[in-house]
């Protein structure tokens, strides 16, 4: 495979994945608001620093109002965008048609019309705008399943796989840690002294699991009541959860073997799964769980940055 078929693979899977997951957010975020008591006030700008755009943001915006965030997160034009992304993930399907499903490429193709032509109503008005979500979020998955029920398990799948996991992690490591800079210290003090009272805390929380589709499966797997040490837990650690972080470091470690020079890419991901695995989650909650997980995301730009250099680079 030609690295820059490799490349656009990759990227394809990473958008479609980083689509999905701001759409997710964004309309998790709006029902949140219908949860909450009308004097409860919960800053939009959590969505930016969950999607990693704040100079961005803030070099366009001067209000973090849910106008300006819609407008932001869906159809500027810039990197952050749902539509941004969507252009550039069918490019990506546009290019590698040779090697890629075609029904995976019409799929791409209309989402991303789609998403072009109610754009502007889904910025004007709550019911269009969770309409429009809800139908991204939907067809992404779609797509996803798509790929998985009819692409031969080569290298083309593999970069598939990589780029959805390692997008799914940092998406992973960003949610939780917008949930526990909101609720779990009040800014300028190092406490863990919560933000909300209850019930409003567990409502915050939920929201950071409906964000992940991970409500239904907590619920099975802790049986006590949402709470945020569970949470954060869950999220980061569950080998069993396919949006939890470790479970998508431990599918990077799986297919890594089926390229050829996979071993520095596997020392660093490896490296990354001890040190999560070593974590206490209780003591990170009290005494450090946003530089962990500032860490992590360093971490996994790491990985990003050796994928790179092994497969989509030429060779010095």
């Amino acid at each position: 495979m030609l690295s820059r078929v490799a490349e656009r693979i990759y990227w394809q899977a990473r958008y479609l994945e980083r689509v999905e997951n701001t759409a997710r957010l964004l309309n998790v975020f709006s029902n949140l608001l219908l949860d909450l008591p009308g004097q409860t006030r919960l800053g939009w700008r959590v969505l930016v620093r969950s999607t990693g755009t704040t100079e961005l943001f803030e070099s366009r915006y001067n209000v973090a109002s849910e106008a300006n965030l819609a407008s932001f997160l869906i159809a500027d034009d810039c990197h952050a965008s749902i539509c941004n992304m969507l252009s550039m993930a069918r490019e990506n399907a546009r290019t590698t048609r040779e090697v890629m499903p075609t029904e995976a490429f019409e799929s791409i193709n209309d989402l991303h019309y789609y998403a072009q032509s109610i754009a502007a109503a889904a910025i004007r008005g709550r019911s269009a705008r969770n309409g429009m979500l809800e139908h991204i979020i939907s067809n992404c998955q779609q797509i996803f399943g798509m790929l998985a029920g009819t692409m031969s398990r080569d290298a083309s799948y593999t970069f598939v796989r990589m780029g959805r996991a390692i997008e799914r992690a940092d998406m992973g490591t960003r949610t939780v840690d917008a949930g526990a800079r909101k609720l779990l210290v009040e800014p300028g003090k190092g406490s863990s002294t919560p933000r909300f009272p209850e019930p409003y805390e567990g409502i915050l929380w939920m929201s950071v699991l409906r964000s992940q589709s991970a409500y239904q499966m907590y619920r099975q797997h802790v049986r006590r009541r949402v709470n945020g040490e569970d949470v954060v837990g869950f999220l980061l650690r569950d080998e069993e959860f396919p949006r939890a972080v470790l479970h998508n470091l431990t599918t990077i470690s799986k297919i890594l073997p089926k390229l050829p020079k996979w071993a520095a890419v596997a020392d660093l991901v490896d490296n990354v799964r001890r040190d999560m695995l070593q974590a206490e989650t209780p003591e990170l909650i009290a005494h450090g769980l946003p530089e962990h997980l500032d860490r992590l995301q360093i971490s996994f730009a790491a990985i990003h940055d050796a994928i790179t250099q092994t497969w989509f680079l030429p060779r010095k």
